[in-house]
């Protein structure tokens, strides 16, 4: 089973992503109030007092209530610090959601990566020699790949999706497949350190969606090949959307949709 956030074991200390993302825009955190927060069906936004704003997949976690955040009405106001550190929350998904929406908006203030335009899959190069993993289930994205002729296995935590492995299925398919294309929504389950190292030589791995930190340095030393994440470019209808109960197909208007590629 996948899990969440993994300890070096030598010295203790916190070496999964999430932390190396806190690490990475925590300085740029002092004196950043957060402005206004959306939790959507589909996604979450986060606005800072800069005018800033990130976005992050909206983790579904059981509440036991109606509740589903128990600081709801007091997020706003709150040092976008505050809520950035929600991002190693090991027990709360939407406490992870909301971190990594604040991280988002918060990595606009870091220098800016060198980035490409242009469809991920043209960028990588796939052809009918590949091996692909897909790990969540990019539906528009299958019939590009398909048509190149690569193998392809989907890993989905989901049941019900068809032509999909379970985690545990899957990972024969991923310590074999020569590229991986792996959801950023795993930054908020916990399970992307685990899948990485997973991995056994993969040519490519990237890590795709809107949810994706767009910042090379929290990847480097991993098999990490393409960052490919979204840049919110008419944040006031990114919020309408996503306190509409919007996802990507409609969000996909407002942002622009670049790759970096790491190695």
């Amino acid at each position: 089973m996948l899990t969440s956030i993994r300890k070096d074991r030598k010295d203790g200390k916190d070496n999964s992503i999430q932390q190396k993302i806190i690490d990475c825009v925590k300085p740029v955190s002092e004196g950043v109030r957060v402005a206004d927060v959306r939790i959507g069906l589909g996604y979450t936004s986060v606005r800072l007092d800069n005018g800033s704003i990130g976005i992050a997949w909206t983790a579904q976690g059981p509440s036991g209530s109606c509740t589903h955040e128990a600081k709801a009405g007091t997020l706003a106001g709150k040092p976008a610090g505050e809520l950035l550190e929600m991002l190693a929350s090991g027990h709360n998904p939407l406490a992870r959601t909301l971190g990594l929406a604040t991280a988002n908006a918060l990595s606009t203030a870091l220098p800016r990566p060198e980035v490409t335009a242009g469809d991920v899959l043209d960028i990588v190069g796939i052809h009918a020699g590949d091996h692909v993993v897909m790990v969540g289930y990019f539906g528009p994205l299958l019939p590009k790949l398909r048509a190149t002729g690569c193998k392809l296995d989907i890993l989905e935590l989901k049941t019900g999706k068809p032509g999909t492995l379970s985690p545990e299925m899957g990972k024969a398919p991923l310590a074999a497949c020569s590229v991986a294309i792996i959801t950023a929504t795993s930054i908020i389950t916990g399970t992307l350190d685990e899948l990485l190292a997973g991995l056994g030589k993969p040519r490519a791995v990237v890590i795709l969606g809107p949810s994706t930190f767009m910042c090379p340095e929290v990847f480097a030393g991993t098999p990490v090949t393409h960052l490919a994440g979204a840049r919110v470019l008419n944040a006031p209808a990114v919020e309408k959307i996503v306190s509409e109960g919007g996802g990507t197909m409609v969000l996909k208007h407002y942002m622009d949709f670049e790759t970096i590629c790491l190695k």
